[in-house]
């Protein structure tokens, strides 16, 4: 009996120091080799926005997997879903045409029309009820037309149940944004204008995305604008100044269906291939500007992470999921396909560690009582690694509030369900102040905008903990995770 014993502290002593061999191999390779901007790099400035249905986007997957591939990982290609109609962007350009003319600064949401070439045309407000459209209806042909209300992002809604809702808001007199919008098109306009506020905040077109085809295209431009040129242009209309507007907007659409895909890669287990630790960020950015941020600095951190791990020849008991999440920005649609397809049993999954804010460092975690020894134990690499960015394992004194409704970001449909889906606090020990307000879908979500210390300083903690947790002889404890 002594001697089995013997022999089990002294099995578990080896693993004990080949993992602390595999830590710093970890550490090493990250401090001297590290390749998380280049991944951003390759994702934001090659590669570019990637909404869903975009040529961008199916090679964002295609790379993305073949990094995985190339590095020894098993590949998971989730198919999530399909858009009947491909959206990709060209170049966009506007003018007003005056003695004061100016290049005018604005975007169009993605599954909106183009102009087919540059269009030059007079401009005009919206009439504001059924009385003024009669008025103008002659005027309509080739007009460009401001509407009212300041854009969100989003585009104009027009589907038949927009149309109805409309209909009956300007049969009680009332008023919203392009009110008579169907009236306008086929009266011939050219398209709407809207005022934005700065920075531009340029998204899509929720409403009918899914539901375009090649015979039914939006036909007219949906124009975002600098909100302090449009304000010139309307006292310009106002006081019946004389120009034109000019726009060359390149939007185009090819024939689906075009599919999207979750790209996972798998680092099996050696011991309990069957369990799992996962963590993730989406490749899907709006187009606007490159996604380096939201959330390439995400898929860049994770897919480092990876790399790390596999270059250290590290060789956990559980499994890791690298996991690449396509159409969060279109509802967590990647995320949730996993969960509630139950890719793996909910069970099995020890955490799953999101990444989705600003390129911040990861500089501590927040656990319940029950998982903190474990955390403290395999953080203890990660706390004095950088002193300038220091880590801290915190202790929480309550349960976690699950949500009703997903929301936020792709750790919500895990919380939904009960799984523990604790992420790292990210912060700015630096004092870089980093406006995640500014980029957040934004045009200033771009590559010059990331923080490559900190990019780099929380992929070596993830790598670390992630392994850490998958070399723990349990899974973590759900004790006092979730309120019930």
């Amino acid at each position: 009996m002594k001697r089995i014993l013997a022999i089990a502290l002294m099995l578990a002593s080896l693993a004990s120091q080949a993992q602390d061999k595999t830590t710093r191999k970890i550490i090493e390779i990250g401090q001297n080799d590290n390749r998380t901007m280049i991944h951003d790099d390759f994702l934001a400035n090659r590669i570019g926005g990637r909404p869903v249905g975009s040529h961008a986007l199916e090679d964002a997957e295609k790379w993305v997997a073949s990094q995985f591939k190339s590095w020894g990982l098993e590949v998971m290609v989730q198919e999530v879903g399909e858009i009947k109609v491909g959206f990709n962007r060209g170049p966009w350009y506007g003018r007003m045409l005056s003695e004061d003319g100016m290049t005018l600064h604005f975007g169009t949401p993605g599954y909106t029309a183009g102009t087919k070439g540059p269009q030059k045309g007079h401009v005009l407000i919206e009439p504001k009820n059924k009385r003024e459209l009669e008025r103008m209806k002659g005027a309509l042909k080739g007009a460009w037309v401001l509407i009212g209300g300041t854009s969100g992002g989003m585009a104009i809604d027009w589907s038949a149940q927009a149309d109805e809702r409309r209909a009956a808001v300007a049969d009680t007199g009332g008023y919203e944004p392009a009110l008579f919008y169907r009236e306008m098109v086929e009266a011939g306009v050219l398209g709407f204008i809207q005022s934005s506020k700065l920075p531009l905040q340029i998204h899509y077109d929720r409403a009918n995305c899914y539901n375009i085809t090649m015979d039914n295209l939006p036909t007219v431009c949906d124009i975002k604008l600098d909100e302090t040129q449009y304000a010139i242009i309307e006292q310009k209309v106002l006081h019946m100044d004389d120009f034109l507007l000019e726009f060359d907007i390149r939007n185009h659409f090819n024939e689906g269906p075009v599919k999207y895909h979750n790209i996972i890669g798998i680092l099996r287990g050696s011991k309990y291939p069957n369990e799992y630790v996962l963590l993730g960020g989406h490749l899907d950015a709006y187009d606007i500007a490159s996604g380096a941020v939201d959330d390439g600095n995400g898929t860049s951190v994770t897919m480092e992470t990876a790399r790390l791990l596999t270059a250290s020849g590290a060789k956990p008991a559980r499994s890791i999921m690298f996991c690449i999440w396509t159409g969060e920005e279109y509802g967590l649609l990647g995320s949730k396909y996993f969960v509630e397809n139950k890719t793996v049993p909910w069970d099995k999954i020890s955490n799953y560690f999101n990444r989705d804010g600003g390129p911040n460092a990861t500089t501590g975690i927040s656990v319940p009582e029950a998982m903190y020894d474990d955390f403290v134990k395999v953080c203890e690499p990660i706390m004095s690694l950088n002193p300038e960015m220091p880590f801290t394992v915190i202790k929480r004194d309550k349960p976690q509030e699950k949500p009703k409704k997903a929301g936020g970001s792709d750790h919500a449909y895990f919380v939904m369900n009960s799984i523990p889906a604790i992420s790292f606090i990210e912060s700015d020990p630096k004092g870089y102040n980093f406006n995640y307000r500014k980029i957040w879908h934004t045009e200033y979500d771009l590559y010059n905008e990331v923080i490559p210390e900190y990019m780099e300083h929380s992929a070596i903690v993830n790598a670390v903990v992630v392994y850490g947790i998958a070399n723990l002889n349990h899974l973590l404890s759900r004790e006092g995770l979730y309120k019930d």
